[in-house]
């Protein structure tokens, strides 16, 4: 079974999707071409998108890491990236069995209706994985490492619940869709919360300005195009020792500023095949749950977030938040990660914290501020353990994507920045059976109120319909 999991991971979410896509098409009642083609589109999706990130971290890192030497801003933990991160989840005992634990979850919360979301998002499994992984090897136990992914996994579901509606309304085309990763919706809390503070302040409803008012309000200079390149050309500039250097490196210069100009603005053009492959699937499951399963036709389908990473607000508040980061990272005592090849991931941080913020670049600014600065920390905590998983995955497998350079713990933004891996972690290995207590408790009341939510709403539904017959008669 091991070896079945492993193999079907290894396809990648450019392979995997179209084909559960395609699986799941036919299953609903799309016609085969149909459904292949949509399957397609989100599989070339995931192609175009793995493309242009890319270029950003082909683009991006050796500039950054010029940077870092110049200016000697090496820091002891070594920025892994996601991939590295995901095969280190992937390539232990709990990511081996984690698709399949993770389904047989999934289905039990929506028998017992303590969520609505069918999370059909597999490759971000390992975001549950990774969580398990380190669990297991900082306590030695695969039963404590398939707790906290478990644990992780049904909050993951039921905040996907309590934020779909407002992810909905926010982002268009994306009815019946959630977002089941908890790297994203590790986040929302804290989006609301800050966003609940930020309101308090009184010149902050004269800042409401999203990314289509920034263009308004400055033109070329609110484009992310433009932004992308003027950011490009800065990190650039960064890169020469002397002026006369600068004049020398201007065709690289340059170079570096069209390459980030041209992510920015690519980003959108693929997220939309996302969405074509997408609303087939979408609009034919919400028509089957309606015919088949009455009062049911609040299910969602838990998505990948790359749905939605290329809206303005994130490209733009991710782009400026790039340098940001870095700065912080040199100067927060007791900081030891310095994110380079984790950059990437940036996007990610938003797709549920703009629905809070109703996609409001200062405020969405705000709130990547405080979760990155704090994220830094965890990742800095973190670290002793993501390296005991990574060396063990080396000396197993060989792999030179998880090697960490002698001298250097290894971390990664993606996720190991998220709250949920830090609160997870530290309540099972640092508060041992008091902290599994707690995760336990608030794990079993979030289930119970989103029964609650979810039983208040189809009743809800069930009345309406009623009326409309009473109505009609």
């Amino acid at each position: 079974m091991e070896e079945v999991f492993k193999y079907i991971i290894g396809l990648g979410a450019a392979v995997m999707m179209p084909v559960i896509f395609t699986i799941l098409g036919v299953c609903i009642g799309i016609k085969f071409g149909d459904a292949l083609k949509a399957g397609l589109k989100v599989g070339v999706g995931f192609v175009g998108l793995s493309i242009v990130t890319g270029l950003l971290t082909s683009a991006l890192g050796p500039a950054l890491n010029a940077v870092v030497d110049i200016y000697g801003l090496q820091l002891k933990v070594f920025d892994m990236g996601w991939p590295a991160a995901a095969s280190v989840a992937y390539n232990t005992a709990v990511g081996a069995f984690i698709i399949p634990v993770c389904l047989v979850v999934n289905i039990l919360m929506l028998v017992t209706k303590t969520t609505r979301t069918v999370n059909i998002d597999l490759w971000n499994y390992w975001h549950f994985a990774f969580i398990g992984a380190i669990i297991y090897f900082a306590s030695d136990s695969l039963a404590w490492g398939f707790f906290g992914a478990v644990v992780c996994y049904i909050i993951t579901l039921i905040l996907a619940d309590m934020t779909a509606l407002k992810f909905q309304r926010f982002y268009k085309d994306m009815d019946g869709i959630s977002i089941p990763q908890p790297f994203c919706a590790g986040f929302a809390p804290v989006a609301w919360l800050i966003n609940k503070g930020l309101d308090k302040i009184p010149f902050m409803d004269r800042m409401e300005i999203d990314a289509e008012g920034l263009k308004k309000k400055f033109g070329l200079l609110g484009e992310p195009l433009f932004l992308g390149v003027i950011v490009g050309i800065v990190i650039g500039c960064l890169t020469c020792t002397s002026w006369s250097q600068t004049v020398d490196s201007i065709p690289y210069i340059l170079g570096l500023g069209i390459k980030m100009g041209a992510v920015m603005e690519l980003i959108p053009r693929v997220t939309v095949l996302f969405i074509e492959g997408l609303k087939p699937i979408s609009d034919a499951t919400r028509s089957l749950i309606a015919r088949r399963f009455k009062g049911a036709d609040g299910l969602n389908i838990g998505m990948s977030p790359a749905l939605v990473i290329g809206h303005p607000t994130t490209l733009v508040v991710s782009l400026l938040l790039i340098p940001v980061t870095l700065f912080l990272a040199v100067v927060l005592p007791g900081n030891q990660f310095l994110p380079l090849a984790s950059l990437a991931g940036m996007f990610y941080v938003f797709p549920l914290v703009l629905p809070f913020t109703k996609g409001n670049v200062l405020k969405t600014f705000i709130v990547g501020l405080v979760v990155l600065t704090a994220g830094l920390y965890m990742v800095t905590n973190l670290a002793p353990a993501f390296t005991l998983a990574a060396q063990d995955v080396y000396a197993v497998t060989g792999d030179a994507a998880v090697a960490i350079p002698a001298g250097f713990e290894g971390g990664s933004l993606d996720f190991a920045s998220s709250p949920f891996a830090w609160i997870i972690y530290h309540c099972t290995i640092s508060l041992k059976w008091i902290g599994a207590g707690l995760l336990v408790v608030g794990t079993m009341a979030l289930m119970w109120w989103n029964r609650v939510l979810i039983i208040r709403n189809r009743n809800a539904m069930i009345a309406a319909d009623s009326d409309k017959i009473q109505t009609t008669e």
